[in-house]
């Protein structure tokens, strides 16, 4: 769904990058973006690469 705040393992605030990290992907790889943006730890660092953005095909369904 939405990209979460903090690292679920060390609870290090990450949200703030996210988009910064889409931006820097366009360009380069994934592991460059990451090391750009310093990200260091491999917890943190498999919330950015295994994320997948799903809320634009959610919000296509009613609530019921």
């Amino acid at each position: 769904m939405e990209f979460p705040v903090r690292c679920f393992s060390c609870g290090t605030v990450v949200g703030h990058l996210y988009e910064k990290y889409k931006e820097i992907c366009k360009t380069k790889t994934p592991e460059e973006a990451l090391d750009e943006l310093d990200v260091s730890r491999y917890c943190c660092r498999r919330m950015f690469v295994s994320h997948v953005d799903i809320l634009g095909q959610v919000t296509r369904y009613p609530r019921i």
